[in-house]
């Protein structure tokens, strides 16, 4: 007879005994449930898969107020601890909502790991909605309290109020070798960490050992192509099939890239798979169309710089003549005293690469940023003005800004910098009114008074070409689009010695790179 069934015929008696026998046994279950979870939060399960769900908390992350940074860090950081992340979701400050993704993350993936809603005020509620997915209440934490008090934290009692089963995590601290003077809490297999994204990270640094899965170590493969998506989508269909659940195959395009149109990934869990198919996509990709990009040119640019100038070759000779200019000009002036002309064209590109490699060898640990002039153009390219705030961003450039004609934006620099000396410039020969220029040469005496340093006067167009594109400098989108000499909007055009036809017969204009005749060059401006 069922248990159900008996309880239905049982004397009242008995009838009460089978129904404290099952409210104990149904608490018995949910203690040994909140265990097993419990447990989950620092023994890895058996096996190699270790997976982990990510939840980001904020309403100011949905309302696009915050750019979230910490899923990129997070990912990323699991991934090299061995952790497959198998989703992420972001979800307003509203409790109940919070506390249905906790519920349903936490029985599908090993780890939880939240991010945001963690602090004194009205809408930092990631606590009450955890208490609330698993049904505990919360209540004070007297170590929670001993650490607020410790740190003088008047206002912040709220964050000693945690789920009843929370656990503290110490770790420690990257920055001071010593435990973490608050801790990271968790519950079950749910860990709460706080949305500061700085704060974020030195803990997830110091807590690594909580997610470390030394069982699988995930492989990864970066192929660059220089050729449409569309025209290679047969290839890599074929490919993913071939190696099937061996290897992921991904692909990714680039409008905005100078050197490859597409980004290939390649991720096992086994080296073998990616030497395959690598071998498997050199023997069927369009000749030529792999390109050995180098994505971390402004980090290695010293050393990939240096290393050109010693080579030997035609171009590392003008590179090395190029470096003793700028190092001879490090010598006189200081950092504070020096600036860098430049506009976003081609030949201050190269430049502004070079001064920043030979400022990296010269000084590494020099926290100054590279100061840099910009005589902003009235009428100047969107393309142009991206280009300047992307270079801005990778070279971490301090930006003196200046309006109108090159001598007034001189008279504008001496008065609101008085302490530079000499601007570096990107000129060539072969540029207006250069032909009589020196490496080293004063300004006219009508002009404020600078010493212009040019260490590319004898470079050629060629040798600006061969020099960016050997070492991958990013430069304006619009050099690939048949503009040769960059200007205003009104006096730039499309070089017409680049002019073509498509494959289909429409009219194209070839990247600047490939012009054959140097002497047409200024034929982009009108």
């Amino acid at each position: 007879m069922a248990p159900s069934a008996l309880y239905l015929v049982a004397p009242q008696y008995l009838r009460t005994l089978f129904w404290g026998l099952r409210v104990y046994c149904r608490a018995l279950h949910r203690h040994r449930e909140g265990r097993t979870m419990a447990a989950r939060a620092s023994e890895l399960p058996p096996g190699r898969s270790v997976t982990a769900g990510i939840i980001i908390v904020g309403d100011e992350i949905l309302k696009g107020h915050t750019q979230d940074t910490n899923t990129y860090f997070l990912c990323r950081t699991l991934r090299s601890l061995g952790v497959k992340v198998c989703r992420v979701s972001v979800v307003p400050d509203e409790v109940a909502t919070i506390a249905a993704e906790i519920t349903s993350f936490s029985s599908r993936f090993t780890h939880v790991l939240t991010a945001g809603g963690i602090g004194p005020t009205h809408d930092d509620v990631t606590f009450e909605a955890v208490a609330q997915a698993f049904g505990e209440e919360l209540k004070p934490h007297p170590e929670l309290q001993a650490a607020i008090k410790a740190l003088g934290g008047e206002g912040w009692e709220k964050l000693s109020l945690v789920p009843s089963s929370a656990r503290l995590h110490y770790g420690t601290d990257p920055q001071t070798g010593h435990p973490f003077r608050f801790p990271l809490i968790s519950v079950r297999n749910v860990y709460l960490f706080p949305g500061i994204p700085e704060l974020l990270r030195r803990v997830l640094e110091g807590m690594k050992d909580l997610f470390q899965n030394t069982a699988v170590r995930f492989h990864s493969k970066e192929l660059y192509v220089a050729a449409a998506e569309s025209s290679i989508a047969p290839i890599l269909a074929e490919a993913q099939a071939h190696f099937g659940r061996r290897l992921c195959l991904g692909s990714y395009p680039d409008w905005g890239n100078n050197y490859y149109q597409v980004k290939l990934t390649l991720d096992s869990e086994e080296e073998e798979p990616l030497e395959e198919c690598l071998t498997y996509l050199t023997s069927r990709l369009p000749q030529g169309s792999l390109v050995p990009y180098m994505p971390s040119a402004v980090e290695q640019a010293s050393m990939a710089v240096y290393k050109l100038a010693e080579s030997g070759s035609s171009l590392g000779k003008q590179v090395a003549s190029a470096l003793q200019t700028i190092e001879t000009a490090l010598d006189r002036y200081c950092l504070t005293q020096l600036c860098v002309g430049f506009n976003g064209g081609k030949d201050c590109t190269a430049l502004l690469h070079l001064v920043y490699a030979a400022v990296k060898r010269k000084f590494p640990d020099v926290p100054n940023p590279l100061q840099i002039l910009y005589i902003r153009s009235t009428s100047s390219f969107s393309e142009l003005e991206q280009f300047l705030q992307d270079t801005i961003k990778r070279y971490n450039l301090q930006v003196l800004e200046a309006e109108g004609d090159m001598k007034q934006a001189l008279v504008e620099l001496q008065m609101r910098y008085p302490q530079l000396k000499a601007v570096l410039m990107g000129t060539r020969r072969t540029d207006p009114y250069s032909c009589g220029l020196s490496s080293f040469s004063p300004t006219d005496p009508s002009w404020p008074s600078f010493m212009r340093v040019n260490p590319l006067l004898d470079w050629t167009y060629r040798n600006i070409w061969d020099f960016l594109r050997q070492l991958f400098v990013p430069y304006c989108i619009l050099y690939d689009r048949g503009y040769t000499s960059l200007g205003s909007r009104e006096n730039t055009v499309q070089n017409p010695a680049l002019k073509c036809l498509s494959p289909g017969g429409h009219p194209i204009y070839r990247p600047a790179y490939l012009l054959e005749n140097e002497d047409e060059e200024r034929n982009s401006r009108t």
